[in-house]
């Protein structure tokens, strides 16, 4: 008997290569202003009139259904879309969660108002989210998260605090995951909320990487009131819907496409004087590329089909990361440059702020042990 295979080949459809030069064009146009060092901060980087431009095109919410405003196009032709963004570095971060993960896990776990009311803003561009999971002094235990939300007569209070929450100084709306049973056995005692971030009691301090750059929040609720209707399925819910919340969030290119735009200026700068050393690398480079792409296809294959890629989805993100974390390395031992800021140098602008940022990476998604485990747990071999 054979093994069953992991990754099955999927091939894009004839047809989305039409999508996939029609979002070319839409880009060239788009980003014509952006200097090649912004292009690199893609992942991170948040222009609310480019996203509403994407919203007009329909690529947001492409594979909704049409009742709340999305397209029932296909994860394929998502995924070329998605493809383009992160190739040529666009501002994708307002949307990107919204679209990747919170609209779809409203669209499974909410109650059809919470669809009404939200998902169409989403699609227009409207509504943007935040992911309220990680907590201080929990690492990288979600379960044993201490915010909590106590029943009180027509909703819930909330008081603790989320960590690492990117984007919330920007978003409207962040899905929070708080202990709703102190008593129960602690996978259990979690439910989901949908957050307005303009709710009393709420605070939002940033937190600044190495960059320089706002990105990260810690949020603070204290004596948050949040009404029944916020609550996304039923209570102790929580730990189910996260599962499939960060399937969601694991799954696709920009988990080894983040830092594309950087590669694409180190093969520039190569291609200018070649030497084999620099042809070994480079060929290791889109070896690589090319294979992740077929893993992260056929992943996109299983959501189009209707399976539980999980396991799959996790897999491209481990080795995502540790193949965009090499890039800074070996772009600075090819050309030999100080990454440093401010040089009027675009590739060294570009080199220097992946450099930093890209220590962060094993944190997106789950840490690299918490994911290694997963995957070790789905392979049988604990």
């Amino acid at each position: 008997m054979t093994s069953p295979t992991l990754f099955e080949p999927c091939d894009l459809p004839p047809a989305t290569e039409a999508l996939r030069h029609e979002v070319r064009a839409f880009l060239a146009e788009a980003l014509a202003g952006y200097a090649p060092s912004r292009l690199a901060k893609s992942w991170a980087e948040g222009d609310a009139a480019f996203t509403r431009k994407v919203a007009q095109k329909g690529w947001i919410g492409m594979t909704w259904p049409k009742k709340y405003g999305g397209g029932e196009r296909s994860a394929l032709e998502r995924y070329v879309v998605l493809e383009e963004m992160l190739a040529a570095g666009a501002p994708v971060c307002l949307h990107w969660i919204a679209d990747r993960q919170s609209g779809p896990l409203i669209l499974t776990f909410g109650t059809e108002a919470q669809r009404q009311e939200i998902l169409p803003r989403i699609v227009r561009g409207e509504a943007h989210f935040c992911i309220g999971m990680s907590e201080p002094d929990s690492g990288s235990d979600l379960a044993s998260i201490r915010t909590r939300a106590e029943k009180v007569d027509g909703g819930w209070r909330v008081n603790g605090a989320k960590v690492w929450t990117s984007g919330a100084h920007k978003c409207h709306y962040m899905i929070g995951l708080f202990r709703t049973d102190p008593k129960a056995e602690k996978h259990d005692g979690l439910s989901q909320f949908l957050v307005d971030l303009k709710t009393p009691g709420i605070t939002i301090r940033p937190i600044y990487n190495m960059t320089g750059d706002h990105d990260f929040n810690q949020v603070y609720f204290e004596d948050v009131f949040l009404p029944d209707d916020r609550l996304i399925g039923q209570p102790g819910d929580g730990w189910k819907q996260v599962l499939a919340e960060l399937a969601f969030e694991r799954a696709g290119p920009e988990r080894y496409m983040s830092n594309y735009p950087m590669i694409a200026q180190l093969i520039g700068a190569c291609s200018q004087d070649p030497d084999p050393r620099s042809a070994v690398e480079i060929g290791r480079m889109v070896a690589q590329i090319a294979t992740m792409r077929e893993m992260s296809l056929s992943v996109a294959g299983m959501q189009q089909s209707g399976q539980d890629p999980a396991l799959q989805g996790t897999m491209v993100k481990e080795l995502g990361v540790t193949f965009e974390q090499s890039i800074p390395g070996i772009a600075h031992d090819l050309l030999g440059r100080e990454p440093l800021l401010g040089s009027g140098d675009e590739f060294g602008a570009s080199l220097a702020y992946v450099t930093q940022a890209s220590v962060s990476f094993s944190l997106r998604g789950g840490t690299r042990e918490v994911v290694r485990g997963i995957i070790a747990r789905g392979l049988g071999l604990r």
